[in-house]
């Protein structure tokens, strides 16, 4: 199932109404409550996995080139 051999168990608490509606999702794909739960956690996963790195993509929104700038900030070092 993983590849490191860590399997975590948890307790959550889910509102009736969707647990019921989960149920009725299980019993249409006829699949356990914990692997709709583990379908769910891996569709988040993988939709969130390169958010970050996408977010910061462009995040240099200077005036100036990187180099320009760190040449300036190390100027600012010498007597």
């Amino acid at each position: 199932m993983m590849n490191d051999d860590v399997i975590m168990r948890t307790i959550i608490e889910i509102p009736d109404d969707e647990v019921k509606a989960l149920a009725d999702v299980c019993r249409i794909q006829k699949i356990s409550r914990a692997e709709a739960i583990r379908r769910a956690l891996r569709e988040m996963l993988a939709a969130n996995a390169n958010k970050e790195r996408s977010e910061a993509f462009g995040a240099w929104k200077r005036p100036i080139d990187s180099r320009t700038f760190v040449d300036k900030l190390r100027g600012e070092w010498d007597r």
